[in-house]
C-alpha cells in the first residue's frame, strides 16, 4: 500500500513506522510533518515531504503528495503555545479540513483520523461507547479541537455518502517510554530537571482521580489492523485497568494527598497565567469530567488487544520521564535543561512558543 501519514514523527507516529517499515509486505510510505527527521530508523525508510498544516497553504501542497494514495493517517495535531489557542486551532481544525479536502480531491479511498477520548461529553460512572455524545468538554480547548475535527468528518460523510471510508480511532492518554521527553516538555516546566521526577515526595491530586492510558504499540496496531481491514467508523482504543490517583503516586514512590479538584483547577490556573508552567486548567476539568470508554467494539471488530496494561505503560512511561528518554525525531527530541534555557532566553516560555 502506498500510504501517507501526516505527523509521522511524532508519538504515534513513530510507533507505526516501526510497524509498517517491518512489515513483512513492505509499503511505500510518505510522512509528512513540520520538521522532518533524520536517517535514523525507523524514519530512514520514509520519503518526507515538510507541510505545516496550520498554513493556509497546507491543502495545496498536500494534493500531490495524496495522489495515488491508497489511504492517508491523519495523526497531526499541536498541544503548544497552550496560551495561542488560535495557532493550535490552524493546526487541528484547519490542518483536518486541509487533509479531509485534499484527500476527497486526490481519490484516496481511506482515511484514518486519530480523534481522541477527548472528544467525548461527560459521561456516567459506566464505561460507554463510541455511540457516546463528542459534544467534549467545553472548558479544555484539546477537545474543543477535537471535537470540531470529528464534526469535519460528519459533515464529509453526510456530503459524500460514497465517497472516501473513513475510521476514527479515540485513544485514551497515548503513552511509551520514548515519548518520554516530549511529555515532560509539555507538562513540566524546562527548568525543572528530569531525574526530580524520583524523588517526588507527594502526589497533591484529588482521590476521585480514574483516567485511561494505552502504550503507543498497542495504538499503532489498531492502526494497523484498520489499514488491512479497511476498516471504517469509530473505535475506543484504552487499556485496562483505569490509572488511579493512587496508581500514579506509587509509579513515582510519592504519598499520595487528597488535594480537592477545584483546588488543584484553581492552582493550575494560576501557575498556568503566570507561564510557571505549561499545563492549561482545560487539562484538569478534561481529566475529571470524560467518562471511561468501553473497548469491546475494537476487541471485536479488529482483533485488537492490548499487549500492555495500563499499570505497565504508566511505569514506563515515568521511567522515560526521569530518564528524558526520546527518539531521533524533533518532536520525541531529547530533553535538555541548557537547550530549555536558552529557548527561554531567546523565545519566551514554551506556552507563548511555537515549536522549533
Amino acid at each position: 500500500m502506498r500510504i501517507v501519514i501526516t505527523g509521522a514523527s511524532g508519538n504515534i507516529g513513530t510507533a507505526l513506522l516501526r510497524r509498517l517499515t517491518t512489515a513483512a509486505t513492505p509499503h511505500d510510505i510518505v510522512g509528512v510533518c513540520r520538521r522532518p527527521p533524520g536517517d535514523d530508523e525507523p524514519y530512514d525508510a520514509v520519503e518526507w515531504v515538510c507541510i505545516d498544516l496550520a498554513d493556509p497553504s497546507a491543502g495545496g501542497r498536500l494534493a500531490p503528495v495524496l495522489s495515488g494514495a491508497d489511504a492517508v493517517v491523519h495523526l497531526a495535531w499541536g498541544f503548544q503555545p497552550s496560551h495561542d489557542t488560535n495557532y493550535l486551532d490552524r493546526v487541528g481544525i484547519d490542518g483536518t479540513r486541509s487533509v479531509l479536502t485534499a484527500a476527497d480531491a486526490a481519490g484516496v479511498p481511506h482515511l484514518v483520523h486519530m480523534s481522541s477520548l477527548g472528544a467525548y461529553s461527560p459521561g456516567p460512572d459506566d464505561p460507554v461507547s463510541e455511540t457516546w455524545p463528542t459534544a467534549g468538554i467545553g472548558s479544555s480547548a484539546y477537545s474543543r479541537q477535537k471535537v470540531a475535527a470529528e464534526r469535519l468528518l460528519d459533515e464529509y460523510e453526510r456530503a459524500h455518502p460514497g465517497g472516501m471510508a473513513i475510521a476514527r480511532l479515540r485513544p485514551a492518554l497515548v503513552i511509551q517510554r520514548a515519548a518520554g521527553s516530549a511529555l515532560l516538555r509539555y507538562g513540566v516546566p524546562g527548568y525543572v530537571p528530569a531525574a526530580l521526577l524520583r524523588h517526588v515526595p507527594v502526589l497533591p491530586v484529588d482521590r476521585s482521580l480514574a483516567l485511561q492510558v494505552v502504550h503507543t504499540d498497542d495504538v499503532a496496531d489498531a492502526v494497523v489492523r484498520v489499514l488491512e481491514q479497511k476498516a471504517t467508523g469509530a473505535f475506543n482504543l484504552a487499556a485496562d485497568p483505569p490509572i488511579t490517583r493512587d496508581d500514579i503516586a506509587e509509579a513515582l514512590g510519592a504519598r499520595a494527598v487528597h488535594l480537592p479538584r477545584p483546588v488543584l483547577r484553581a492552582a493550575t490556573a494560576v501557575s498556568w497565567q503566570a507561564r510557571l508552567q505549561p499545563v492549561d486548567p482545560g487539562w484538569i476539568d478534561l481529566a475529571f469530567a470524560v467518562p471511561l470508554m468501553d473497548t469491546s467494539h475494537a476487541r471485536a471488530e479488529l482483533g485488537w488487544q492490548p499487549s500492555v496494561d495500563s499499570r505497565a505503560a504508566l511505569a514506563e512511561l515515568v521511567g522515560g520521564m526521569a530518564d528524558a528518554a526520546a527518539e531521533p525525531s524533533p518532536a520525541l527530541r531529547p530533553r535538555s535543561m541548557p537547550e530549555e534555557f536558552a529557548r527561554l532566553i531567546r523565545r519566551g516560555p514554551l506556552t507563548k512558543r511555537r515549536l522549533p
